[in-house]
């Protein structure tokens, strides 16, 4: 392999072409023709040549990183989001910084400030179950700035947003569990502030009206903190117990780990007769007797999509200035 350092304007001597051809071909630029591409690429990959790419950030004003911000990086549905976004930028050379925020509604504007101010080149969020001020995302979006929202997102204004198909996973929650036989069935949901909680217990609603079932109040139990909180989950399932539910539709991946912790805590676990469906990525819960069926979310493809997505915009010409919305489908995964 060889070491020495080429330029562009050697590329350019070499090709008899001009150095902004060789630069423009090297971007995949539509102004230049595909054989010369291809007659550029070709040569360049021959001598191992590398865009020194603080030069690029400096002349294009790019830095080539992209921020993340989730609510919990152990939650396993935002890993694999994660694993979607890496997947994509890598293949891009982008570098991503991943930060958490807890839930936390004043930590995720701290977050947002400060990736904004590391220069990052756009922006991939989901919000957090205390996201009640979003006007200066609002703002952000508006200036221009690349920002795309992706699960939990905000429903006050236009943006770039990557979803699941979250009403029709209610839906079919309720429709599996009456197929088992399921006559009286509960939710648990959690923040009410959350899209994904909304749109889930809409789904809900609609399940049980399709079905000939009349929708209780009695049935749903919230819980704000989304399972994180023991002793809001164990009365949430204490309160459900006099409601004789036979079947359960949980609307997240850490509020179905909770639920079986207060079950399990309150001496429930072992004798659970009722059936179960999670809205979650986890295969744990396939260990269960009989094993609870599980609402998965196209996780990885979420991250890919909400990631190209971005790039999209960093890399345009001209602002985008039609905002998508992208939803994906669920999948009903049992035995």
């Amino acid at each position: 392999m060889s070491f020495q350092k080429y330029t562009l304007k050697d590329i350019a001597k070499a090709l008899n072409l001009s150095t902004s051809t060789v630069s423009r071909a090297l971007r995949d630029s539509y102004e230049i023709s595909e054989e010369t591409k291809k007659k550029v690429l070709s040569y360049a990959q021959k001598i191992n040549f590398q865009v020194n790419p603080i030069a690029r950030s400096l002349k294009e004003r790019r830095s080539n990183t992209i921020g993340v911000i989730v609510s919990e990086i152990s939650n396993n549905f935002f890993s694999q989001v994660i694993e979607g976004i890496e997947s994509v930028a890598y293949d891009r050379n982008y570098q991503v910084v991943i930060t958490q925020s807890h839930e936390n509604n004043k930590r995720e504007k701290l977050l947002v400030e400060h990736l904004f101010k590391r220069s990052i080149d756009g922006l991939l969020m989901t919000l957090s179950a205390e996201s009640n001020e979003t006007e200066y995302l609002e703002d952000l979006v508006k200036s221009g700035f690349p920002l795309v929202f992706f699960d939990r997102v905000p429903e006050t204004f236009d943006a770039h947003k990557v979803i699941a198909d979250n009403k029709k996973g209610g839906v079919e929650a309720v429709e599996y569990l009456v197929r088992k036989g399921c006559r009286r069935i509960a939710h648990i949901t959690g923040n009410h502030n959350l899209s994904t909680n909304r749109e889930r217990l809409d789904g809900f609603k609609k399940g049980l009206k399709a079905n000939g079932f009349p929708f209780e109040e009695e049935s749903v139990r919230y819980c704000p903190h989304g399972g994180a909180d023991a002793g809001e989950m164990e009365r949430a399932v204490q309160e459900l117990e006099s409601y004789g539910y036979d079947g359960i539709f949980i609307s997240g991946d850490r509020l179905t780990t909770g639920y079986l912790q207060a079950l399990n805590r309150l001496g429930g676990l072992e004798n659970k007769k009722h059936r179960i469906v999670g809205f979650t990525n986890s295969k744990v819960f396939e260990i269960f007797n009989p094993p609870i069926a599980a609402i998965k979310q196209p996780a990885i493809e979420m991250g890919e999509k909400a990631a190209k997505l971005l790039i999209a915009q960093i890399e345009a010409k001209y602002p985008m200035e039609e905002y998508e919305t992208i939803m994906l489908p669920i999948e009903m995964a049992s035995k």
